[in-house]
């Protein structure tokens, strides 16, 4: 079983490493919002990961390997993260809205809430992750003995979902350090940077599913 927690450590640091939506955004935020956002964004990131991956166990073989509903959920997914990525590219750092005479101190900023629900969905609505994590789950299937299911999914996910969460608070943590030596217009080529990103990921994402549904 031992040896089952460190092959799904060794999947989590693949994921962490791997530049998705999600990665950019955690970093983006923490060097934006500072650490407790980018904290609460991971922790939607890792809700939305062990949701899928409750879905997986469950049986959702039936939900991707139907075209057309990967189709509709992949369509959703691409749409939300070109808007986010626009909205970021457009989006200027608050210190150079601050030198605006045009500006105007908002009435809130976003709360954890909205963090949390940011994080949650660009990671859920992405179909790919979904399949991703029903191969690895297929995986410990073939690996776990008869009636053992549950404990080797639960023993492999738990290094994985650990490993994940650890490293992105750590994204977290370096991004907010670095975030007081970054001069103002290199944060506003940072957010320009991020949004062409998620612009690409979900254009990239909305012909991958396209292009599954032909």
């Amino acid at each position: 079983m031992f040896s089952l927690f460190i092959q799904g450590i060794i999947l989590g640091l693949v994921v962490s490493i791997t530049a998705g939506p999600a990665f950019i955004t955690i970093v983006q935020t923490s060097l934006q919002r500072g650490f407790n956002m980018a904290f609460v964004t991971s922790l939607g990131v890792i809700l939305s990961d062990t949701a899928l991956i409750t879905v997986c166990y469950l049986g959702t073989s039936i939900i991707v390997n139907n075209p057309e509903s990967k189709l509709y959920i992949g369509m959703i997914g691409g749409i939300i993260l070109i808007a986010f990525g626009m909205w970021t590219f457009s989006r200027k750092p608050d210190i150079l809205l601050r030198r605006s005479p045009k500006y105007k101190t908002p009435a809130k900023k976003p709360g954890p809430l909205t963090y949390l629900l940011k994080g949650f969905f660009l990671n859920f609505l992405n179909p790919f992750i979904l399949l991703f994590w029903f191969t690895a789950m297929s995986w410990v299937a073939s690996r776990a003995q008869e009636e053992k299911l549950p404990v080797y999914t639960v023993v492999f996910f738990s290094g994985t979902l650990v490993t994940i969460f650890a490293l992105d608070v750590l994204k977290s943590f370096i991004g907010n350090k670095i975030s007081n030596y970054l001069r103002p217009r290199i944060l506003l080529w940072i957010n320009r940077f991020v949004g062409i990103a998620l612009v690409a990921f979900g254009v990239i994402l909305i012909v991958r599913v396209s292009l599954e549904w032909l």
